[in-house]
């Protein structure tokens, strides 16, 4: 099988595709080759690969500055077109909309422009002697002993008469009642 020949047209017509838009599937569309055909002139022409990178840099900043306009608002003329009753000309009003800003491309915009400000994910960092698998382990002894007093008491929970510990009050569950 022999390779589809590479014109030296080709470098504008894929800036041009690119600046439109086309990903490189498209643009082997375009040229009616492979996608894969396209992979291999961007690394065989130096030429066709800037000129697919310029046409797309020009689509991704018109879509960048599409999404700040979003984000921020804007105003744009317009017209309004009006037919009234009995007229035999429709009446044309020109104006200025007014389109309010857009808080999810407001918040799309700078969780990209300012993550460390922005990102959902916030990281906290936590020093001191701190030891989950301990607190897990206090937590554990305290409930064994609560079992046993309870197992020593027929079931009842009497709380510790010594007002000073340190460790929580073990409280008996009482379900709520329901309100109708």
């Amino acid at each position: 099988m022999t390779q589809p020949r590479y014109k030296a047209s080709y470098p504008d017509a894929a800036r041009s595709y690119a600046e439109q838009g086309a990903t490189d599937r498209e643009v082997a569309e375009m040229f009616g080759v492979s996608e894969r055909t396209v992979h291999r002139w961007k690394h065989s022409h130096p030429e066709f690969a800037a000129a697919l990178a310029v046409g797309k840099d020009v689509a991704d900043q018109r879509v960048e500055q599409s999404l700040y306009r979003r984000a921020t608002g804007y105003s744009h003329d317009a017209v309004k077109i009006f037919m009234p009753a009995g007229a035999t000309e429709p009446v044309i009003v020109p104006y200025v909309e007014h389109v309010a800003p857009d808080t999810v491309a407001a918040i799309f915009w700078l969780k990209n422009r300012k993550p460390d400000q922005w990102r959902d994910k916030q990281e906290m960092r936590v020093t001191g002697d701190f030891s989950l698998a301990a607190e897990i382990e206090a937590a554990r002894l305290r409930l064994a002993r609560h079992e046993a007093d309870m197992a020593r008491n027929g079931g009842e929970y009497f709380p510790p008469e010594d007002s000073s510990s340190d460790e929580p009050a073990l409280l008996e569950y009482q379900p709520m009642e329901r309100a109708n």
